[in-house]
């Protein structure tokens, strides 16, 4: 086989290529159940039959949800494939009222879904759902139906040549998903995909992603797969032979990076955040000269530039660095093989890029969206002057990007989304003679992409001046006690802040200057934590113009999150939710 150009090609190239003892594992009853490449293989062609035997045939739809990631799924995605069926993933954390509208709207005829919480949630909807026939579990409850019975119906070889005809009649042109966006406002959009938007798009990435020896990587893979990052990069550690492993869940994030030891894993900001915050808490909670040497080192890779750009010197400070601190940082952290963290969803602030990098880390951060397939372009360390610290990297090979009069990124290529399903009005709204419009306002320099905000985010304060607020909020985050924040002020006379406080930074911050902690809450209110916070604020401040500073701030313990719905499923932040949250404080601090 030459390269695929549709998705179920992958595990057959990598078959034919490089197959694996283990290409895929997964915990099942606490136990890890893994698939050799043959075997995964042969467990899509059987579910494959059992999908045929059910009756479901080419274009229909079939919706996945699962709460972690898991081998189940991969099977399910590549059999309805592989017949020309159109797979729907959706968000465990969505509501029923999201499940309702997108079982209809797509006109999914059976749902797969991981446990009976989600099963729960979807039967709740089903006498609404006019084309629903029945919902499966892969986890075992009595009385609940299993995905086995669907693996028992092709357990006969019986369908295995209609099977292999309608793997023939696919072509990379036809429709392979509809992801529904999670979106902040409004009602979901459905995405749709083809085969040739996704391949495209991994065989064109595949170079800028460097630790991917064929055959040989290892992966934890934790992000949702619903989402089209996590889903696309799954195929593309197919292509390159890279073995994949599921955490069980984030809990346990840190046990099964340990004991997986990864290559490569992807990332949000986030999460990233969370590892800093826990990195520098550990480290300096250590006290005396520890602590001191562990600083040294912090500030030491804070300091980091692509290309070697700070010199000899610098590098071998590093080198004593890795040697004291982050060799052990890793090793703690199961990243002591790490070749490369791939970070995405949402703007890194660029002290992590450094840190991550200068402690042995590299991060590779990448921009797109899902109706990109999801990638425009990325950052690599792959090969020279291809990374720059606060950009998001060149386009990838086939794609291109310009920017609009009024600064909006416009994208074109192969992975451009076929549209919004049943929604040409909306896709007409965002495609212009072949570019898509991203909704992202950027500049590109040299060939390098850098955001800088939404459009739909941007506002303008009474005077009448714009403000970027993702600009100033992760200058905010640059803290170490402000974990989150959100800029509001639209038809005020200045911008303020709600910030999020980092309760590790917190006790951190207390225990140098020996303020007794008492509880969370009631250090967010004490004096000398709030003037400490204004000194990070002013310091954020001088980056930006008279305009744009922050002039006040409303400081809360309770964290953004998808369960609070502060957060969508990947993480970026709902804003209207956040708004009427902090309704009167908001009004409170403005002038009548």
């Amino acid at each position: 086989m030459n390269n695929p150009t549709r998705l179920f090609d992958f595990p057959r190239y990598q078959q034919e290529h490089f197959p694996l003892e283990v290409m895929m594992s997964s915990k099942v009853g606490g136990e890890w159940k893994s698939y050799s490449t043959s075997e995964f293989i042969d467990a899509v062609n059987q579910a494959a039959r059992g999908l045929l035997e059910l009756g479901i045939k080419h274009g229909d739809k079939v919706a996945l949800i699962s709460h972690n990631n898991r081998c189940e799924w991969n099977i399910m995605d590549h059999a309805l494939l592989q017949i020309g069926a159109v797979d729907v993933p959706i968000y465990p954390t969505m509501t029923e009222d999201d499940y309702e509208y997108i079982f209809n709207h797509s006109e999914s005829i059976y749902c797969f879904v991981s446990n009976d919480e989600l099963y729960d949630k979807v039967t709740n909807v089903l006498d609404k759902c006019k084309d629903m026939k029945k919902v499966y579990s892969f986890e075992k409850y009595e009385g609940r139906n299993h995905w086995s019975e669907v693996l028992a119906l092709g357990e006969s070889m019986d369908r295995q040549e209609e099977m292999e005809k309608f793997m023939a009649s696919v072509k990379p042109e036809d429709l392979a998903t509809i992801i529904y966006t999670s979106g902040t406002t409004g009602l979901p959009k459905g995405v749709m995909l083809s085969h040739a938007n996704i391949s495209t798009t991994v065989i064109a990435a595949t170079p800028r992603i460097p630790g991917l020896p064929r055959g040989q990587a290892k992966t934890l893979s934790f992000l949702p797969v619903c989402h089209s990052f996590e889903r696309f990069i799954h195929y593309l550690y197919m292509y390159n032979g890279a073995s994949i492993y599921f955490a069980e869940a984030l809990d346990t994030l840190k046990a099964d990076l340990n004991m997986v030891q990864p290559t490569i894993f992807t990332a949000v900001p986030r999460l990233l955040e969370k590892f800093f915050d826990g990195i520098v808490a550990n480290g300096t909670s250590a006290g005396g000269v520890k602590a001191r040497i562990f600083e040294w080192a912090v500030s030491l890779a804070l300091k980091w530039e692509p290309e070697h750009a700070n010199g000899a010197f610098y590098h071998w400070k590093l080198g004593i660095a890795d040697k004291l601190v982050f060799s052990k940082v890793r090793a703690a952290l199961g990243m002591s093989n790490i070749a490369a963290i791939a970070c995405g969803s949402a703007a890194l602030q660029p002290r992590l890029l450094r840190f991550f990098s200068g402690m042995g880390a590299p991060i590779l951060e990448g921009y797109g969206l899902t109706e990109t397939a999801p990638v425009i372009s990325v950052n690599t360390t792959a090969e020279p002057g291809m990374i720059r610290v606060g950009y998001v990297g060149k386009c990838i090979a086939g794609v291109e990007a310009k920017i609009a009069d009024d600064g909006e990124i416009l994208a074109k290529g192969p992975n451009i989304m076929m549209g919004y399903y049943k929604q040409p009005e909306l896709t007409a709204e965002v495609m212009t003679d072949g570019w898509f419009h991203t909704g992202d306002i950027g500049v590109i320099e040299d060939g390098f992409i850098k955001i800088t905000d939404r459009k739909k985010e941007m506002f303008k304060t009474s005077a009448g001046k714009y403000i970027a607020p993702q600009l100033i909020e992760n200058e905010l985050k640059a803290s170490h006690l402000i974990a989150q924040s959100m800029v509001v002020g639209e038809g005020r006379n200045f911008p303020s802040a709600i910030c999020i406080l980092n309760e590790d930074g917190v006790k951190e911050w207390c225990s140098r200057h020996d303020i007794a902690y008492t509880d969370f809450d009631t250090m967010s209110k004490d004096q000398r934590v709030i003037d400490r916070v204004w000194q990070d604020v002013e310091k954020a401040n001088a980056n930006f113009g008279q305009w744009e500073k922050v002039k006040k701030i409303i400081i809360d313990t309770d964290e953004f999150t998808v369960e609070n719905g502060c957060l969508t499923p990947t993480f970026k932040v709902k804003r209207k939710p956040i708004l009427a949250k902090y309704t009167d404080q908001i009004n409170a601090i403005y002038p009548s």
